[in-house]
């Protein structure tokens, strides 16, 4: 362990940081809240593991992509608004450009070929990834057996019995709630301190380092971010004249706001807004979309820059001369109306959040919040671990990819491998593959 406290980063650092991870951050939410706690928490310190989970919690518990979310609120406490600005807008512009390219050859060709051997080798790799980040998040958080069994029940609720995420939370908040007033002791999170220095070291943003001035909660700052936001959203929609984008503005300001529970929630809103009232796109290019979504970097909810390029696409809005201007135009209006809310969310409530950090009866039921977080995530890597290993639902076990993914999980557990490293090779690996 390292007791010396990290150099602050340059800007210039933080901001090559996010644009690495703009491009590697695959694996959904799970994923790429443990590529930054890796980075962040274990090897460059910039922030706490406590300071990481409270702002995790805050993020879960609002609509929109949590894991952009917590980017954003790193960001924004390390350098203000600027580095919350980079950090939320380069954690979603590389898959944007990566996602339009894909939507324009499946367009023009039907099919995504060229990339399928790449994917093979990642898709493994990322449900390696979720495991370890239940594991290294899990072995910090639960620690008791309330919070373990809460984790427990979490998984189970949203596995067997497919109740919504968003309940979960509100379940798991309450628990905690009430918990601190019968057993204050079990959602304390002052230990938290001594686990952080002991397994990392201290970190930039510590547990006792004071919130920045920046992060201090003030009503001209509330009054300025919201008016900012709210002018910025009503000056996009005045200048986006053409009728379709014009309606993808408004339907996917929607879609914002009721993104609870992650970007699968949110799907079947985005599918009959886009199918079935719009008519911008099929069933059949919505589900080739999600795929697309799936393996790609970025959050999954980035399916809406799917949408919006296609439907723009298909509608011709700028003539059948300028089709890829077309798409790629509805793909910046979908990502643009989609994050907008997302960042107003952190700008907004942050100071307010920064505030409630030493109080047990804000503190603990996000303590809890991040117990049932645990078992939620656990349950996303079952999920891709199905769809990897047992391909197209059927019964054959893919031994190839299960070798690659334990190989990943074994990089990373026993050897400390980086994960953009892991990403990289088992990506050679894929298209090694294929090719030979």
């Amino acid at each position: 362990m390292n007791n010396n406290t990290p150099e602050h980063p340059s800007f210039y650092q933080f901001f090559i940081y996010w644009l690495k991870l703009g491009f590697i951050s695959f694996g959904g939410p799970a994923g790429q809240i443990a590529m930054m706690h890796q980075e962040l928490v274990e090897r460059r310190r910039w922030i706490s593991e406590h300071r990481f989970l409270h702002a995790l919690n805050y993020t879960m518990v609002l609509p929109g992509p949590e894991a952009q979310q917590l980017a954003t609120y790193i960001g924004w406490l390390m350098f203000g608004v600027r580095g919350g600005i980079v950090a939320g807008v380069l954690f979603v512009l590389p898959s944007l450009f990566i996602l339009s390219g894909l939507t324009w050859v499946y367009l023009s060709y039907g099919e995504v070929d060229a990339v399928a051997g790449i994917l093979y080798g990642i898709k493994p790799a990322v449900t390696a990834i979720i495991l370890f980040a239940a594991y290294r998040i899990g072995s910090k958080a639960l620690s008791n057996t309330v919070l373990k069994g809460l984790s427990v029940l979490a998984f189970i609720a949203i596995y067997q019995f497919e109740i919504a995420f968003p309940y979960i939370v509100l379940i798991a908040a309450v628990i905690g709630f009430l918990g601190a007033m019968m057993s204050p002791e079990t959602f304390t999170v002052n230990d938290h301190n001594g686990d952080s220095k002991s397994g990392y070291g201290p970190a930039l943003i510590d547990d006792d380092t004071p919130t920045p001035e920046h992060a201090k909660f003030k009503w001209s700052r509330l009054l300025s971010f919201s008016a900012i936001g709210l002018g910025l959203g009503v000056a996009m929609f005045v200048l986006l004249t053409d009728p379709v984008l014009n309606n993808m503005a408004e339907f996917f300001t929607k879609a914002a706001m009721v993104t609870f529970g992650g970007a699968y929630a949110v799907l079947p809103y985005i599918y009959q807004g886009g199918v079935d009232q719009y008519q911008w796109l099929t069933s059949t290019q919505m589900m080739d979309g999600l795929a697309l979504g799936e393996t790609t970097p970025g959050p999954l909810i980035m399916i809406v820059a799917f949408v919006g390029f296609v439907g723009a696409w298909t509608k011709e809005i700028f003539g059948p001369e300028a089709q890829f201007l077309a798409g790629f135009s509805g793909a910046a209006v979908a990502t643009f109306f989609t994050f907008l809310p997302s960042f107003l969310f952190i700008f907004i409530g942050g100071p307010g959040v920064e505030a409630t950090r030493g109080d047990l009866k804000f503190s603990a039921p996000l303590s809890a919040v991040t117990a049932a977080v645990v078992g939620v995530i656990i349950n996303l890597a079952v999920f891709f671990a199905q769809n990897t290993l047992w391909p197209s639902g059927g019964n054959e076990f893919d031994i190839v990819a299960a070798l690659i993914g334990l190989l990943a999980f074994i990089a990373l557990f026993r050897f400390k491998v980086g994960i953009m490293t892991v990403i990289a090779v088992c990506a050679a690996i894929g298209l090694g593959l294929t090719m030979f």
